[in-house]
C-alpha cells in the first residue's frame, strides 16, 4: 500500500483534509478537488524548511467543528462543548484498520508521553469511527484503551448512525469515508485554544513531530 508522504525538499500543494488512506487495501487515493470546511475551500501550502510546524501548516485554518455523537458509556458527546478551548487531536478511522489507524494512535500516545505531564493532561484526543456498524462505544473504549492506559487524559471514541458520522466528517472538513469506512482521511487535526487547527499530521509525520507541535500550539 502506498500512502501520501510529503517531501521537505520541495513546495507541495495538497488539498488539506482531502487525503484518503486505504487501510490494508490498495494504493491510497488522493482527491485533488478543492474541498471545503465550514463552507469554503482550502488548499494548504506546504513549504518545507519555512514551515512553522513539523506537521502540515494550514494557512487557511480549520475551525473546530460542531457535532454531537455517541461517546463513552453510550452518552451524547458534544465535540465543540467538550473540547472547546483545549488542545485537541481529532482523527477519523476504524478499529479493524490494520495499519494507518493504530499507527496514528500509537504515535499520539508516544507523543503525549514525551511532553510535559501538565500539557499531556490538557490534550483531548478524539477518535471518530468511520465504521459505526461495527464500532460501538464499548468496542471503541476497548480499542483506545490499548494506547492511553497510562496517560493522564483518556482518549475518547465516538460513534453514531451513518448520517451523523457523515455530518461530523463534513463539519471537520475531511472527505466522507468510502468502502464501508475503510477508505478514510489520513489527517490528524490539531486544534488550539483559539478553536482553530493551524496544523495537521499525515502518515509522513512522527510522534516527535506531534509532540513538538503540541508544545507550539499550547504556547501560542
Amino acid at each position: 500500500m502506498s500512502l501520501f508522504r510529503r517531501s521537505r525538499l520541495a513546495v507541495l500543494t495538497v488539498s488539506a483534509g482531502l487525503v484518503l488512506a486505504g487501510c490494508g487495501g490498495g494504493a491510497a487515493d488522493e482527491d485533488t478537488a478543492a474541498g471545503g470546511h465550514d463552507g469554503h475551500g482550502a488548499v494548504a501550502q506546504v513549504e518545507g524548511p519555512e514551515d512553522r510546524y513539523a506537521g502540515l501548516d494550514l494557512p487557511d485554518p480549520y475551525q473546530r467543528p460542531s457535532f454531537t455523537l455517541t461517546g463513552p458509556g453510550g452518552q451524547p458527546y458534544d465535540f465543540a462543548a467538550e473540547t472547546g478551548g483545549k488542545p485537541t487531536l481529532l482523527f477519523f478511522g476504524f478499529t479493524n484498520c490494520p495499519d494507518v489507524c493504530p499507527a496514528t494512535m500509537a504515535d499520539v500516545a508516544v507523543a503525549l508521553r514525551g511532553v510535559d505531564p501538565a500539557l499531556a493532561e490538557q490534550v483531548q484526543v478524539v477518535f471518530v469511527t468511520t465504521d459505526p456498524a461495527f464500532d460501538t462505544a464499548e468496542v471503541l473504549a476497548e480499542y483506545l484503551g490499548r494506547f492511553d492506559a497510562d496517560l493522564p487524559t483518556r482518549f475518547v471514541g465516538l460513534t453514531g448512525d451513518q448520517a451523523a458520522i457523515d455530518q461530523a466528517q463534513l463539519a471537520a472538513g475531511v472527505p466522507q469515508a468510502e468502502d464501508n469506512g475503510r477508505l478514510h482521511s489520513s489527517l490528524l487535526l490539531l486544534y488550539g485554544a483559539d478553536d482553530l487547527a493551524h496544523v495537521a499530521f499525515d502518515a509522513g509525520n512522527t510522534s516527535r513531530d506531534i509532540a513538538g507541535d503540541l508544545g507550539l500550539v499550547a504556547g501560542a
